[in-house]
């Protein structure tokens, strides 16, 4: 079963990718859907066996291979984490898949687009399911290379070429640490085996080794190396840049990577190796300080933006730093149960726009739309419902799983944990205003479109709504359903051993026993932010303007996203182009070149010329230089021929 869930949609990418065009988009577009579907349906059977107890363990593949101290088996690790990942990578790419092919109708490239997105879930497949840490950082380059070629589907819009490449590069650098640290994993343990890295990792708790005079702990070092490519991957703050840009791809390619996927590599590695993050304290601080940083952040600069992917998009970033801070204070299994439930209802917000953008024929600037609620009601409610679960609304799966990190943050009561927590609670406020702001501009007042347009607006077809139904059910009713297993009562044996500590069961436990307003916080902030947004947007929609007008520095601060593209223009691109330049003009051209083989070839040039020259044809030239070697000869004799 675990091989058919995997192997699957690696199938289908290798059908549509080599023979799409034989067999046509259509056959393309149903044959990578349906093993999708299939891969998601033995995901959710192979969820409840294992919830059950009823786990294999470790699923050989094959041995890949052996160098020296170094084996590497291709295996699948099954446990309750695994099986977790598995139905939020499958689920959510199925119905990606079934929706693609109401959205993506009119392109005429189908085939590779859904190559694509077969081969990007295999990948993530190969990610979750790994075993040890060389087969993890192969699906980890492989979700990247993916999604390269995914937010650069439309390779004809420069910004689209701009974006992956971007998406490309910033990812590589966090994937520097990332190969370091299992560098390290294997320098220190002498193995990259997982089981093998866990049972070692207490003995290694509080060594240290030496470092330019400086005493500093191992496990603490190789913790931060892998949490590097964890920054990069999921999009924490200074490495988070690429996640707006990679709008410029189709929007079924936003809510794959934005809701379920690519960016939630970050938080499942560090939740995966919880049992050596949780021997590194100083390293779980660090990890919390960026997730609540970033919560911050992107939820700042989500209230200033226009269009309606970047602001789904920066919500984005936003909740993958509320995960990382539940990682951060030892809550794992609250961490997870965020992934869980954000899935639902990120990817209902993304297809629901994607939805909005079909119906207005490609515009994406809220500014442009107003008084959508009564063109497409179906559209209008999916994304009513996928707001409520974003914000907390009671009872939603986002009040479930999001008031739980807030509250598992107070429960640590250490001084990063209090940081989080009023980092996350001012997050909360801001989400309920973005979230709502988009809403009212997109589907209330009066309509700011062309008539153009509004002649054309109209409900997505049954193939887009389908899968929005879907999610909508999820992004209800995932956090009662699911609550008690994750964070609840059956935590310990929910999670058993595949996350420290039973899934973070000690501070979870705290959790329930915080002073009452801790709970009521988030929910308080909610209601705030949504009477903010209804002034500011339905009643008197003449005051964003004015604020902006009056505190222009920080709207401008927001509004370009706290200036860090032009800060890393200005420190890293710039002076890369300049020495780029400098290489290529001075070095390569006027030195390796010049010297090397331009200069010699030149010169070989010259005087083969100066040669031609001479063979002029006349004859009595040709006497005169026979007549100068002669000379040549017989001086030559005279003066040094006779002495010897």
């Amino acid at each position: 079963m675990y091989n058919a869930i995997v192997f699957l949609p690696l199938i289908g990418a290798l059908i549509a990718g080599f023979f799409g065009r034989a067999i046509g988009a259509k056959a393309s577009e149903y044959v990578t859907c349906g093993l999708l579907t299939i891969s998601a349906i033995l995901s959710w059977v192979a969820f409840f066996q294992v919830s059950q107890g009823d786990a294999p363990g470790i699923v050989h593949v094959m041995t890949w291979f052996n160098s020296g101290n170094l084996q590497v088996d291709w295996a699948f690790k099954i446990d309750t984490l695994t099986v977790v990942m598995l139905v939020v990578v499958n689920t959510v790419s199925a119905l990606v898949h079934w929706y693609s092919i109401g959205y993506m109708s009119h392109d005429p490239h189908r085939s590779r687009f859904f190559a694509y997105l077969s081969l990007f879930t295999f990948s993530m497949l190969m990610l979750v399911t790994a075993s040890n840490l060389l087969q993890m950082f192969f699906g980890w380059e492989g979700v990247g290379l993916a999604s390269y070629l995914l937010i650069g589907f439309w390779y004809t819009r420069p910004a689209a070429n701009a974006a992956a490449i971007k998406a490309f590069v910033v990812n590589r650098v966090g994937d520097f640490g990332f190969a370091i640290g299992i560098f390290a994993v294997f320098l220190i343990f002498g193995s990259i085996d997982l089981e093998t890295i866990f049972a070692n990792a207490e003995e290694l708790s509080g060594q240290t080794f030496t470092f330019l005079s400086w005493e500093v702990d191992i496990l603490t070092t190789i913790c931060l190396l892998l949490f590097m490519g964890a920054m990069g991957k999921s999009a924490q703050f200074m490495l988070h840049t690429w996640l707006p840009d990679a709008m410029e791809g189709p929007t079924p390619v936003s809510a794959l990577i934005h809701a379920a996927t690519m960016v939630t590599a970050g938080v499942f590695m560090v939740a995966r190796l919880s049992p050596i993050f949780e021997q590194a304290p100083d390293a779980m601080a660090f990890v919390t300080v960026v997730g609540a940083t970033t919560a911050f952040f992107a939820a700042s600069v989500g209230l200033v933006q226009n269009d309606i992917k970047r602001v789904i998009a920066y919500s984005t970033c936003s909740q993958l730093g509320y995960m990382f801070v539940a990682l951060g204070v030892g809550a794992f299994g609250a961490g997870m149960f965020h992934l869980f439930t954000h899935a639902f209802f990120k990817a209902l917000l993304f297809l629901g726009s994607g939805s909005v953008i079909h119906a207005m024929s490609d515009e994406q600037d809220m500014r442009r739309m107003g008084g959508l609620r009564k063109l497409i009601p179906v559209t209008y409610l999916m994304m009513v419902i996928g707001t409520l679960a974003l914000t907390g609304f009671p009872f939603t799966a986002g009040y479930f799983s999001k008031d739980a990190i807030i509250e598992s943050a107070f429960a640590a009561h250490s001084g990063v944990g209090t940081y989080a927590f009023y980092m996350t609670i001012i997050a909360a406020l801001f989400t309920a205003f973005y979230s709502w702001r988009l809403i009212f501009m997109t589907f209330h007042g009066r309509s700011r479109a062309d008539a153009e347009v509004l002649d054309h607006v109209h409900e997505s077809p049954f193939s887009m709504l389908v899968p929005l139904f879907i999610l909508a059910g999820g992004a209800l009713a995932a956090g009662i359903l699911f609550h008690d297993q994750f964070i609840g009562h059956g935590i310990e044996l929910f999670w058993r051993d595949s996350l420290a500590d039973f899934g973070g069961a000690h501070i979870i436990e705290a959790m329930h026993h915080v002073p009452a307003w801790v709970p009521w916080s988030p929910t308080v902030m909610m209601v705030i932010g949504v009477f903010f947004a209804w002034l500011f947007y339905i009643r008197n929609p003449s005051i964003p303007a004015g604020l902006a007008k009056q505190h222009q520095p920080l709207y401008q601060f927001l509004l370009n996203k706290w200036y860090f593209d032009e800060l890393y223009e200005f420190l890293f691109v710039r002076p890369a182009k300049r020495l780029g330049h400098f290489l290529w003009k001075r070095g390569d051209g006027w030195l390796i070149d010049g010297f090397g083989p331009d200069g010699i070839s030149a010169r070989v040039l010259d005087v083969t010329r100066n040669m031609v020259r001479l063979q002029t044809g006349f004859l009595y030239h040709y006497a005169f230089a026979m007549m100068i070697g002669v000379a040549a000869l017989i001086t030559w004799y005279m003066f040094w021929g006779s002495a010897r």
